[in-house]
């Protein structure tokens, strides 16, 4: 268990290191100058010179990148060039909103993927079955930024159930915030919601025709039991994965929904972000992208020996 402990702890950090470089070095590629932005109408090549002199961008790029992992190891990610806010600080205001954005897309996909793919295992054939496909192929087949702006048209804008724009924190009003970020949520995991609902299907079915399930029934297991405590709970690995898999699509998802309904999360910083060539940010939110990425999958690995003892640590069948 150490052993594999410490060998995917140096997989990751090696992972965040070679994420770090690209993401340094790949910023800079693009075209364009950030001086040029903050410059104004004073564009003289002695106030071009004095803004790169000011943010370090006169400096060789190998310099750079060593000054900024020390600053970065430190928890210093540097000053926005657009802003000359502190990065952290941004982050610190952002962040929260992005995950509790993710967090509550990832819940509700979960939980409606899951219902409709053992609805629709179960019931296959059947009415269920249709309504549950065509739904998920709907979910896979439209954008969601297009379904978000048809829940802002016809959810707020027409009938005024959810705010169209706007974030209240949570610790300000635990119920005014739900009510803000719970149809971006929704919007947010439904393709997710889609892909767990086929899996799921899938891995349901395969479980109904095995050997154990046909034993436990012919012991005289009720039918839910059979369905909870056999079909469903080997088939949870493979809704794990997925979501594993999908935090990648889920995050940048969250990017274009934040924008949509005028949430002040990683969506807008990272895009200004982008638009004005601000170094620091950019690289901040990548990096955070990175780390929480690659430290769920590591979760996700082991979540796997937790549901199936069968599977050990080291990812081979017992």
């Amino acid at each position: 268990m150490a052993r594999y402990l410490l060998t995917r702890a140096w997989q990751s950090a090696l992972t965040l290191l070679l994420s770090t470089i690209v993401v340094f070095f790949g910023v800079r590629a693009l075209p364009g100058d950030p001086a040029l932005a903050l410059a104004g109408e004073d564009r003289s090549p002695e106030a071009l010179e004095a803004i790169r002199r000011h943010y370090g961008l006169d400096q060789p790029l190998p310099l750079q990148f060593a000054q900024y992992v020390e600053r970065m190891v430190q928890g210093d990610f540097g000053v926005s060039i657009r802003t000359g806010t502190p990065v952290s600080s941004m982050l610190t205001t952002a962040l929260p909103v992005t995950v509790e954005l993710s967090v509550l897309a990832i819940l509700l996909a979960t939980a409606l993927g899951v219902g409709a793919g053992v609805l629709a295992a179960v019931r296959r054939g059947r009415p269920a079955e249709w309504v549950a496909n065509g739904m998920a192929l709907i979910g896979l087949s439209v954008p969601h930024f297009w379904l978000g702006l048809l829940a802002i048209l016809y959810l707020s804008v027409a009938t005024g159930l959810f705010p169209a724009s706007g974030f209240v924190p949570i610790l300000e009003d635990p119920v005014d915030n739900l009510h803000h970020i719970v149809l971006p949520a929704v919007i947010l995991g439904t393709g997710l919601a889609a892909i767990i609902m086929r899996q799921t299907r899938s891995a349901v079915l395969d479980s109904l025709s095995s050997d154990y399930v046909r034993t436990a029934k012919a012991k005289g297991l009720r039918p839910r039991a059979v369905i909870t405590q056999h079909a469903l709970r080997n088939s949870l690995i493979v809704v794990v994965t997925v979501v594993g898999l999908q935090l990648g699509g889920l995050i940048s998802g969250a990017v274009v929904t934040e924008q949509i309904f005028g949430l002040p999360g990683f969506g807008k910083m990272t895009i200004d972000a982008v638009f004005q060539r601000d170094y620091p940010v950019i690289q901040a939110v990548v990096l955070l992208t990175a780390t929480a990425y690659i430290v769920i999958n590591f979760f996700v690995d082991l979540l796997y020996s937790v549901i199936d003892p069968r599977i050990r640590v080291t990812g081979d069948p017992a």
